[in-house]
């Protein structure tokens, strides 16, 4: 793994900003420029008249949403822990400061009093109830490294644990624009304030459906984007392919199952039709599933944009979608996984928005 990538993946390199919640000072977390150490700097505070709305969510929201990212930064909670509690706030109350809900809970994390979060005057304020969620996410061992539906479910104890990966881009994407930092999972800075090689581009335009590595799926080493059968597919990066692969087998004998018809979850194995690319850096993207040959043949240079297959559903597939991953320091096995919806928010390509 190269010195550069190697600091995106691994190590937090932090400038220190300061912001205001409350009227009382906070310190904010924002990646130093070429991701080294730099002295402290200032961030202006919230725009003149509140904070601006922000693709789906209003200005109330992103109001709500800056007053959690500031809460876990004054408290010293790495960048991946405003990404959980934002994206636990979308799904419990849509980032309304709610006054009532289900049985007795209450606010932007629909606490409940009765469960010993707080009393209800304190559950209504922001800053409170976020600096509990946070509180809790602390004791939990390992939770930088879970899916982030685990880590919130273990904080939340919902009835709907696969609930919260939906809108873990949407949260990064409004922690991305209230703070200035783009965090990949670890909380490292953005891909591009360190010198990752790009343009890089969506593969398809389609919401993210099955996320990285959720509670229901731990093995699921990319997320799946739900596009229609022949959308086209196209190179994320510019790059070479190393692998086009027909991978279907048949669980219940061993035999191929070939890719000449769709796949079937119950009985096949497999990512179909795919396609692997190694771009700069050691980072590799992969692609799944594809409806017939690919477009593309191993060791062809491919530029971003490129065509280099078809969505369809070959392999382990329920229905055409394509399924993507991202791998790094040249591995491609599930070692080597990276969750895509941080890395190319991290990149500047955001996949699709999930769906509501």
């Amino acid at each position: 793994m190269s010195r550069r990538l190697a600091t995106i993946l691994l190590a937090v390199s932090l400038a220190v900003i300061f912001t205001c919640v409350a009227g009382t000072s906070v310190l904010v977390a924002t990646p130093a420029i070429g991701c080294a150490p730099s002295p402290a700097t200032s961030l202006p505070p919230a725009p003149a008249g509140g904070w601006p709305t922000i693709g789906r969510w209003d200005r109330d929201q992103v109001g709500n949403a800056a007053t959690i990212t500031a809460v876990g930064a004054r408290d010293g909670v790495p960048a991946r822990g405003w990404v959980i509690a934002v994206a636990t706030a979308m799904q419990e109350s849509s980032l309304r400061n709610l006054t009532g809900g289900d049985r007795d809970s209450i606010g932007l994390f629909q606490q409940r009093p009765s469960q010993g979060w707080g009393t209800p005057p304190q559950l209504l304020d922001p800053a409170y109830a976020a600096a509990t969620f946070y509180a809790r996410l602390l004791t939990i061992p390992d939770w930088q490294t879970m899916p982030l539906t685990e880590a919130a479910q273990r904080v939340q104890i919902s009835a709907y644990p696969d609930a919260y990966a939906k809108w873990e881009p949407d949260a990064t994407l409004l922690v991305t624009t209230i703070t200035g930092i783009d965090p990949l999972p670890d909380g490292s800075p953005a891909a591009d304030d360190c010198g990752i090689a790009g343009p890089w581009a969506q593969p398809i335009h389609a919401p993210v459906g099955s996320g990285f590595r959720t509670a229901a799926r731990p093995g699921h080493d990319g997320v799946d984007l739900a596009a229609p059968r022949g959308t086209t597919i196209r190179a994320a990066s510019t790059g070479t392919v190393t692998q086009v692969r027909c991978n279907a087998i048949d669980r219940r004998d061993g035999s191929n199952w070939g890719c000449h018809r769709d796949g079937n979850p119950h009985h096949t194995i497999g990512c179909g039709w795919y396609v692997d690319i190694q771009h700069a850096q050691g980072i590799m993207t992969r692609y799944c599933h594809m409806d017939q040959t690919p477009l593309v043949q191993p060791g062809q240079p491919v530029t971003v944009g490129q065509p280099i297959g078809l969505v369809g559903s070959t392999g382990h597939s329920s229905g055409p979608h394509l399924h993507y991953e991202i791998h790094t320091n040249g591995d491609p096995s599930s070692a080597g996984a990276q969750n895509p919806v941080a890395f190319m928010i991290a990149v500047g390509a955001p996949l699709g928005e999930s769906p509501r």
